[in-house]
């Protein structure tokens, strides 16, 4: 029987209950994902022009990402409960909010979130939350997870109130993603699976050109170790003084997927093919013929690896909303580390001032061809800044799109979730109701031996005894995430938020003093 609350779909003038996976077929899917489109625009006019409108968002955080380089990724398992972030939508006291992961979130977790809630009593929060699990730890994707589990569907179903009041909220968009929004019969607030190749590594560097943003000299739509040799030859002709170069998977993340190369003193095609034998992996376990035969099967781009004195690589997280307009979200320094300091580990909010409004100008522009073939997502766009002294003006040149949430979306969360206040477009800072400009550093890579074994229990103490909460009256404190990954794999996410860099500064490195001296007893 249906479902009270979900009701059935309109098939062609027959309203039968909704289907399971296995009788829907991809025309009946694509042709029930583009009736379900203008929906997004009317939820989104509704909860944006009025307050408290009452809505639902079921929230499906699965990393539908390649799985072999998921794996590079420590504790991803874990790196679902990143958007409990978006239990800020409780804050609105008639929204309700149906939240699955793949395994169970502790309730002291849900605790932790609960009470950062200002002005909502936890016990109403609580009533308006679905909180749904596959009860399956396989290295899968959570969408594929649900799609096999007809009954989670239906309980998912369920929690929703008015379908015609909803919306599916996902990590990033892929055809798993289109299927489930069909199935539950909500839009997808997400970019359409059709259109993920304008954010991949070769369809990045194309937009870019289209919008007249700089970017490094290279080339994309490559396919196989040949094809790279090829580009890294005609690389060096073109700019015969580059050194080294890098090799991208067209659908890493991250930075995982990158291979640096180092051009031989004597660049000849017998010398870059034995040069090739010795690419440099953000892993030490890769090997050249995992790489490429992932390369063969997703593609990848050959760029110049831009030198300078002085280099970093700001990112700036826009929207393109459901009625085609540009918005700007935030802009973030990236903290990198790996095989030539590209593999994200954190981010400092906000962009530097040098060249804060410049990325987001360039950004927007990026936002505006996106939006053009049809773009209706959040997404990051990330730079390299480079300049040869502090005298000198920064050069920005875009390195890639993610048409995805990314790694500093939730901590941008997170400062919305707590503070309740907004980005100033003008000035690219985010501002508290009570006016005053807000900086944070976060990270999901905070890592010890020493605190393997913690459990949420134990942090939650931790940070208590220690006060280390965020505080409402002074606006500043810290916020953890990441804490079901802790007890096995030592790792902790962490957003440090205060009133002044050199605020969040201290509070960071106060927190990481605080934590070492607590986990080395007995050891």
């Amino acid at each position: 029987m249906p479902i009270p609350g979900a009701p059935p779909l309109e098939w062609a003038g027959v309203i039968p209950k909704r289907p399971f996976v296995s009788e829907l077929t991809l025309e009946r899917e694509l042709e029930e994902f583009d009736r379900l489109k203008p929906r997004l625009r009317e939820v989104w006019d509704s909860f944006t022009m009025r307050d408290e409108e009452p809505h639902t968002s079921i929230v499906v955080p699965s990393l539908t990402l390649d799985q072999e380089e998921l794996r590079k990724l420590e504790g991803s398992p874990y790196y679902e409960e990143r958007l409990l972030f978006l239990l800020i939508r409780l804050r609105n006291p008639r929204a309700r909010v149906v939240f699955v992961t793949s395994q169970p979130v502790h309730p002291l977790v849900l605790e932790y979130y609960f009470q950062l809630l200002v002005g909502i009593p936890a016990s109403h929060a609580r009533a308006r939350l679905t909180l749904l699990c596959a009860y399956d730890d396989s290295p899968r994707s959570l969408t594929e997870k649900i799609l096999e589990r007809p009954r989670l569907i239906e309980r998912i179903r369920a929690g929703i109130a008015d379908p015609a009041r909803s919306y599916l909220t996902v990590f990033n968009s892929t055809p798993l993603e289109r299927k489930l929004a069909v199935l539950l019969g909500v839009p997808l607030n997400g970019v359409d699976p059709s259109l993920r190749h304008l954010g991949t590594k070769s369809g990045s560097r194309k937009v870019f050109r289209e919008a007249g943003v700089p970017l490094p000299e290279g080339f994309e739509d490559l396919r196989s170790l040949q094809d790279v040799e090829e580009a890294l030859l005609e690389l060096h002709r073109r700019r015969p003084r580059a050194r080294k170069a890098v090799v991208k998977l067209d659908d890493s993340f991250s930075g995982e997927g990158n291979a640096l190369f180092r051009y031989p003193s004597r660049v000849e095609r017998e010398t870059v093919r034995e040069a090739m034998q010795r690419f440099e992996y953000a892993v030490p376990w890769e090997t050249n013929d995992d790489y490429f035969s992932r390369f063969a099967r997703m593609g990848g781009v050959v760029e110049e690896f831009l030198e300078a004195d002085q280099k970093t690589s700001p990112s700036v997280q826009l929207r393109v909303d459901p009625h085609g307009a540009v918005v700007p979200i935030s802009t973030h320094d990236q903290v990198l580390g790996g095989v030539g300091g590209q593999v994200f580990l954190g981010c400092l909010f906000p962009a530097a001032d040098g060249y804060r409004l410049e990325a987001q100008a360039a950004a927007h522009r990026i936002g505006e061809v996106l939006a053009g073939h049809g773009v209706v997502s959040r997404f990051g766009v990330d730079f390299l800044a480079t300049r040869s002294d502090d005298d000198s003006p920064w050069s920005l040149h875009a390195l890639e799109i993610n048409l995805r949430m990314g790694g500093t979306t939730h901590p941008y969360l997170a400062l919305q979730f707590l503070s309740g206040g907004r980005l100033d477009p003008g000035s690219g800072l985010f501002y508290s109701p009570r006016g005053l400009p807000k900086f944070y550093r976060a990270t999901d890579n905070l890592k010890s031996e020493a605190y393997r074994g913690l459990l949420p229990e134990d942090l939650i103490e931790i940070l208590t005894i220690n006060g280390l909460h965020y505080s409402h009256n002074t606006e500043s404190g810290v916020l953890f995430h990441l804490i079901g990954a802790l007890s096995q794999y030592g790792k902790l996410g962490v957003t440090a938020i205060g009133n002044s860099r050199e605020e969040v500064e201290h509070l960071y490195a106060r927190t990481l003093a605080i934590l070492d001296r607590e986990t080395s007893f007995g050891r």
